[in-house]
């Protein structure tokens, strides 16, 4: 709240608008709240002796961030705090030391000197910083001849194909241990340390222009490994011309990529900037590119602004008490920072002027700054929530991903992206096929090379770049290879060889081919251009090219036509399944079973005190754990802020007998009701975490009695259809007015929006760069019958948008 600050409660040590903390007291009976509270002045040119500085309040924590710098000279704090007692609003001044207890005090103190959300995601504070090895200057490399292919690695002593590390010496490909990676392994990489002192080892798969992640056995942590491209070199992996410069680009990339950074950024020719709704620009947080190009993409289609900003007040209203880490609140806090205009307004003709007179420019404070946005939805994540650049595509899919986990009323925004795809497997000795289906969201299109149009001009290209790099002479200009789009498209309808094929019509492995279709059109349709390979030098390269993507797209001849006249199926039968024999399965079986179906009979005391000290009855702390499968304090708090109005809230927690449970475990494994009503102890089961019982009725019948997708559905939907509310009505029936949906599945498949494959591109995304690991994101925009340039807080006018260099378009269907 950029008036009223940030109240923290002190039980929780949750933050708080003004508008939302009395429903937080009315709901918890908390009566203690730390009030924060900065003023910023701007410091008056020329302003002298008693002349006071303009003042303004800053925005606060959960308010939207603009891209001002507030650590500049120009402005001056001052932070107010007070402790807010409720009901009467009572304030008591920090600091107080005579009035409040120690222990207050502490606490007061503790929040005060804490870091604050954003300043903990500055780009310095993202991963620790490692140390040079004391090897890696010294460290002796074996000349015995080894070679490091670039893909198919396996351990040397297991055939482990994951968690594989190259020792540095020797060259030895071997397995990791379970205690620095996190993932899997049987420790062969420490074994052979043990027996040979070979010190360095670099992780296979985390090798990219950038460097690599290492490991010292002998100083037991990360390092950093300087010399680590001539390392690598002496076992084939080239990385010399991988060496990063001062602006963090290479040597030799400076010149040949210096156009395409020119033209796709359209540099050296005067835009004009864009204000207002829908013309915000984001500021770059240190490689956050990717994330502003795919939003900014996201936010221009209706759908999506449909659902998070014309439904901001309701989502607001019913945000729980930590909005910082819900999905729903956190997008529609950003698309209204990038729609309502507040940020993207234009300079006053007064301060042009003035500028003009001092002969001075100062950035216009435009833009938002997507902290909290990146923090909350790469938490987890272990790329995206690294400072390190990222796939545009991997971050869509992983968007749409939390999207479809957390819907907005009936209507989900992302079935506009979603299409099925027919995929028709064929047994090239028996000529039986099989036909599948699939979901998918983008479109991959492979780059036929083949169908250059220029080939002369590349090989004469190629010849003056290898006579260039001998006599260490400048690079020539590169040379884009031009490809037509309709052989990409052909590409991409050619069946595919399948690899390990095994024919159910043989009962045994042959070769097979596959072929897909579309079998549904989607409303948006969002198609990537698969420019990224990676070389046998293990460089990951892109490929220069320069496709003439279409303005009006025409796929309908790719729709799906099913099991032809004269086709023979393949016959139903699955492969011979080989189950190891390995103690463990049964005790994961056993662990499985207990958690699905006999509801955790263990309660962690240690979640139930955190939620008594809290303020809650004790009986109700136990019952919120045990409901909850003692996954934690933060959902069992979940259940109790949802549960804490029922009448028995306060009752003692009533255990069921451990025969009762597993007769209701037996049951869930396949008894189904009579008159298709689901087995009474799967819905006591579904009833004794805390569900409505018609809901878990509800969620039982609608995927066949199945336990597991059952509580998945509740998640999904997570109001009862008897229990409607009327402005979730009101909003279903908007949506439901406006989705044009042509086509929509069963119950038990997903929406589709299905109509013609006809469409107009509306949007595309460029990449800058050798690799997705690098680089740079820009997006372009057609709006209001123009297009736009979207350059991390650069919002202008496009004069020549290169429509030929996307990376990922974003095309929107053709009314018919």
């Amino acid at each position: 709240d950029s008036e009223g600050g940030l109240y923290v409660c002190m039980s929780t040590f949750l933050g708080f608008g003004r508008e939302h903390i009395e429903r937080h007291y009315r709901k918890t009976g908390q009566c203690v709240y730390l009030h924060l509270k900065r003023h910023v002045r701007e410091k008056v040119p020329g302003a002298s002796g008693g002349a006071l500085p303009k003042r303004r309040n800053a925005k606060l924590f959960l308010d939207l961030e603009t891209s001002s710098d507030l650590n500049s000279d120009d402005f001056e704090y001052e932070d107010e705090a007070k402790l807010i007692i409720f009901p009467d609003h009572y304030e008591i001044s920090l600091p107080n030391i005579e009035e409040l207890p120690a222990l207050v005090t502490i606490a007061c103190d503790a929040l005060l000197s804490a870091k604050s959300p954003y300043r903990k995601q500055e780009p310095d504070s993202w991963e620790e910083e490692l140390q040079a090895s004391k090897h890696a200057k010294t460290l002796v490399q074996l000349d015995n001849g080894v070679r490091i292919p670039p893909s198919g690695w396996k351990c040397s002593k297991c055939d482990l194909r994951e968690n594989l590390w190259l020792n540095l010496t020797d060259g030895s490909v071997l397995c990791g241990k379970w205690f620095f990676d996190g993932s899997g392994g049987n420790g062969h990489a420490m074994e052979h340390y043990k027996e040979t002192g070979y010190p360095l080892a670099v992780k296979l798969g985390t090798i990219t222009p950038d460097g690599a992640d290492v490991y010292s056995f002998d100083e037991e942590e990360p390092v950093l490994d300087p010399h680590i491209a001539k390392h690598l070199a002496h076992f084939g992996i080239d990385m010399l011309q991988m060496q990063v410069t001062e602006n963090g680009l290479r040597d030799n990339d400076i010149k040949p990529r210096v156009s395409e950074w020119e033209v796709i950024q359209e540099a050296g020719v005067k835009l004009k900037p864009m204000y207002g709704p829908g013309y915000t620009g984001m500021k770059n947080l240190g490689n956050s590119c990717y994330l502003s190009a795919v939003m900014q993409a996201i936010f221009s289609i209706s759908e999506f602004q449909r659902a998070y900003v014309g439904n901001l007040p309701r989502i607001f209203d019913y945000s729980p008490l930590d909005p910082t880490q819900d999905f729903n609140t956190q997008m529609a806090k950003l698309g209204h920072g990038l729609l309502s205009g507040q940020y993207s307004k234009p300079p006053m003709k007064s301060e042009l002027i003035e500028q003009v007179m001092k002969e001075e420019h100062k950035p216009q404070h435009n833009g938002i700054s997507p902290r909290m946005f990146k923090a909350f939805i790469s938490k987890g994540h272990p790329e995206f929530s690294s400072n390190r650049q990222q796939d545009a595509q991997e971050f869509f899919l992983h968007l749409i991903n939390l999207v479809e986990r957390n819907p907005v009323g009936s209507e989900n925004p992302s079935d506009v992206f979603r299409f099925l795809v027919e995929e028709r497997t064929q047994c090239c000795q028996s000529r039986k096929v099989r036909y599948t289906e699939r979901v998918d969201y983008i479109m991959q299109l492979p780059v036929a090379m083949e169908a250059a149009t220029n080939k002369d001009e590349l090989i004469a290209y190629e010849l003056k770049r290898r006579e260039a790099e001998a006599a260490r002479r400048p690079l020539p200009e590169l040379v884009h290879a031009k490809i037509p789009f309709s052989a990409c498209l052909q590409a991409f309808s050619e069946p595919s060889n399948v690899e390990d094929f095994w024919s159910s019509a043989l009962q045994a492995k042959s070769a097979g081919v596959k072929t897909s279709r579309f079998a549904s059109f989607p409303e948006y349709l969002v198609v990537q251009i698969k420019k990224f390979t990676f070389g046998l030098d293990w460089i990951p390269k892109k490929l220069d090219v320069s496709i003439d993507m279409p303005d009006f797209l025409d796929i309908s001849h790719l729709r799906a036509r099913g099991l032809q006249p004269g086709e023979e199926e393949l016959p139903d039968i699955a492969p011979p399944i080989v189950i190891p024999d390995d103690p463990k399965v049964d005790e994961i079986r056993l662990l499985y079973f207990r958690r699905s179906f006999l509801v955790a009979l263990d309660i962690d005391e240690s979640s139930v005190m955190q939620l008594a000290e809290m303020g809650f009855p004790l009986e109700a702390c136990r019952k919120a754990v045990y409901y909850t499968g003692s996954l934690g304090a933060e959902v069992a708090f979940n259940w109790i802020i949802a549960h804490m109005e029922e009448p028995d809230f306060a009752e003692p927690l009533v255990i069921p007998a451990f025969g009762e449970v597993a007769s209701s475990g037996a049951a869930a494994l396949g008894a189904v009701g009579l008159d298709n009503q689901p087995p009474e102890e799967m819905v006591a089961i579904i009833v004794s975490m805390g569900f409505q019982r018609n809901l878990a009725i509800q969620a039982l019948k609608a995927t066949n009695n199945n336990l597991e997708r059952a509580l998945e559905w509740i998640f999904s939907h997570p109001d009862p259809e008897e229990e409607s509310d009327p402005a979730l009505d009101t909003m279903d029936m908007e949506n439901n007015a406006n989705a044009n949906i042509l086509a929509e599945t069963g119950s038990e498949g997903p929406r589709i929006k299905d109509g013609p494959g006809r469409y107009e591109l509306f949007g595309f995304i460029s990449h800058m760069g050798t690799s997705t690991m690098s680089g740079h994101y820009v997006c372009h925009l057609r709006k209001e019958g123009r297009w736009v340039i979207y350059n991390d807080l650069r919002v202008c006018a496009s004069e020549r948008p290169p429509k030929d260099l996307g990376y990922i378009y974003f095309y929107h269907r053709i009314p018919s």
